[in-house]
This record gives structure tokens, sequence and C-alpha cells, in this order.
């Protein structure tokens, strides 16, 4: 190859093929091909040649073309609702590391509870052809929504939000985790008990009500409407609803939580009261995000198994990808209660 012919190649990238960099290093293009893929089944100093002589030649691989030849893209699509709440950043790591261990590339988009901005995001990353998707879904997803993914051939598994029952699903026992946590309050003496933040329209608020329900109701406490306080699952919403519920003319004494950040928000609020966490009042959460164990006091708790949680929904989407007509799994884990310093008997008994 003359200087001039490299100089050229060097320059204008376009110009570099396989063929060239086969030609250069005296190997075939299918050996090319599988190192810049860093397939075992090339050598490894062979696959460092080919990688070092693409990058100096500012060769890039074109995974279009080769999805067109495979029938996979090696993507994965991750979309949640929400990926300021640390409990979605941490179980994005445990996919991540899951995913890329299986030699796939993350897509992540967000869209909020907003299904006409979900629809949108979904639809511009079913063009990206990824070969599955990991859906957190927004509140009020239909079955409808979901085929229209389906209907592409997109392997899909819904995490931690199951919206249809028709499409594999990797979650927690809701509604087991917040009768645990409603009963260690009622062990501890506490009669009324709030329930902050949630929504009706989404499953996993109605699962988590529906278990505090469940423990009022067995030990013959009644279900006071007035101590549900619907709202986001955010720290200002557990700010405000701590505030309301302490000027009700009976007010509670403990509050379950719908997440950590809506209990860091109650704790808060507390504060801005006079009272103490675990002292005056107590508070249990729900996630054990990493942040939960720092507070003073540290946040009483459910812990969702966010490791695990990542690496079901990874495992689930590889058996759906591998075997599109597989049987649909529902993987359901039991989560974790913490007890730590935000939970006590109450000051007062009641009689």
């Amino acid at each position: 190859m003359t200087g001039d012919k490299r100089v050229a190649e060097r320059s204008d990238p376009r110009r570099v093929t396989l063929q060239v960099i086969a030609e250069r290093l005296e190997v075939s293009t299918a050996t090319v091909s599988l190192a810049l893929r860093d397939s075992p089944v090339v050598a490894e100093a062979t696959r460092e040649k080919v990688q070092s002589l693409a990058r100096d030649l500012g060769y890039v691989y074109n995974r279009s073309a080769a999805s067109l030849r495979t029938a996979r893209t090696n993507m994965i699509a991750v979309g949640f609702h929400d990926i300021t709440n640390p409990f979605f950043a941490e179980l994005l790591v445990a996919i991540e590391e899951s995913i890329y261990a299986s030699g796939r590339t993350v897509l992540l988009a967000t869209y909020g509870e907003n299904l006409v901005r979900q629809d949108k995001v979904l639809r511009t990353l079913r063009e990206y052809r990824p070969d599955g998707m990991i859906l957190c879904a927004a509140g009020g997803t239909s079955q409808p929504d979901m085929r229209l993914l389906m209907g592409a051939g997109i392997a899909i598994v819904q995490l931690v939000r199951e919206m249809v029952t028709d499409v594999d699903f990797v979650g927690i026992d809701d509604r087991a985790a917040a009768r645990e946590a409603t009963e260690h309050l009622i062990d501890l003496g506490h009669r009324r008990i709030a329930s902050i933040a949630g929504l009706e329209g989404i499953p996993t608020a109605r699962a988590r009500r529906a278990g505090w329900r469940d423990a009022l109701e067995a030990r013959g406490i009644p279900v006071d409407p007035a101590l549900i306080h619907e709202g986001l699952t955010t720290r200002e919403v557990g700010y405000e609803a701590i505030r309301h519920l302490l000027t009700l003319p009976d007010p509670p004494t403990a509050a379950v939580c719908f997440n950590d950040l809506a209990a860091f928000g109650t704790m808060l609020g507390l504060r801005q009261h006079g009272l103490e966490p675990g002292r005056d009042f107590s508070v249990i959460g729900c996630d054990d995000i990493r942040e939960a164990a720092l507070w003073s006091p540290a946040l009483t708790t459910i812990n969702n198994r966010q490791e695990q949680l990542g690496a079901e929904a990874a495992r689930v989407l590889e058996e759906r990808i591998a075997n599109p007509g597989a049987p649909v799994q529902r993987v359901l884990l039991r989560p974790r209660f913490v007890v730590r310093g935000t939970t006590a008997p109450p000051r007062v008994r009641p009689a």
C-alpha cells in the first residue's frame, strides 16, 4: 500500500473497510469482523492487533449493517418512569452489569408518569430495533400500549410495575412488604398509622396500600380514610402529607410511606413541628436506598433487593429473546424488612 493511500484512509475513515484492515494484517475479513466484536473465537493477540489498527485508521464498526446480517443489534432498551429516584439508579446499575456481561449495550430512556411522552419515547426506541426491553411503565399504561411493542417482535420484561398479566414480570411482593411493616408498628403499640404517598393508578401503590389495610383489619383496627395521603412519591409529598396529618383532630402516631424519599420528607416535616422521628413519631420507608442508613436516626425500611431485581430482569429478558414462544414468567421476590432507628412505641399508648 502506498503512503498516499494510507494517509487518505487515516483522514477519511469512511474509506477504511474490513478488507483494508484484513490486508494490512494478512488475515481474513471474517477474523477482522469477529475481532472487532470481541469474539473469544479470535486469539487475544490478534484481537488486540485488529482493534489497535482499527483505532489508528479511525475505523467505525457498522453495527447497523452487522445487525442486518445477524438479526440482532446486541442492544437492550431500558425504560424507566423516573431515574431521579436512587432506587431506579441502583436498579439500572444491576441491569447494566448483567447485560454487559452478555455482550450487549444498554439504551436508557425516561418519560415520567406521562403516557404521551412514554409512547413517543418507546416508539423511538423501537426504531433502533433493540433485542429486548426492560420497562417500568408510566401509570395507566394499557395492554394496547404493550401490544404495540410486542407486535414489533421485541422481547419485553416488566420491572417493578406489572401493567399487564401476559408479559414477563419481575418485581417484589409489595403487599406482603407493606403488611409486615404495618404489623411491626402495631406490635409496637401504634393504632393510628398513616399511609403516605402513592397514586391509586399505580399497581405498586395499590398493592402496598392493600398490605397496610390487611394488617390493620387483621388486628381489628378500623381503616380511617383520613390517614391515607395520596400523591407522588417524593420528599415534597412526604413533607406536605405529615404537615396535614398532624393537624387532624386525632393525628397518627406512625406512618408507612410508599418509598424512602417520601419517608425522608416525612422526617423533615416532623422536625418542622418539633417532633423527632423514632422518638415522638414512627416512620417506615420502602426501597432501602443507600441514603436510608445515613440519616439520623437511620430509616427503618423495606429492602427491595435492587441488585437481585435487576439481575433477574436481565435473566428473564435473555431467556425471552432466546425463546420467544416460552410461557410467560412472573418472578416475585420477597423483600426484607430492615429495622433501624425511626420506629419505637408511641410515647403515649392509646387506651
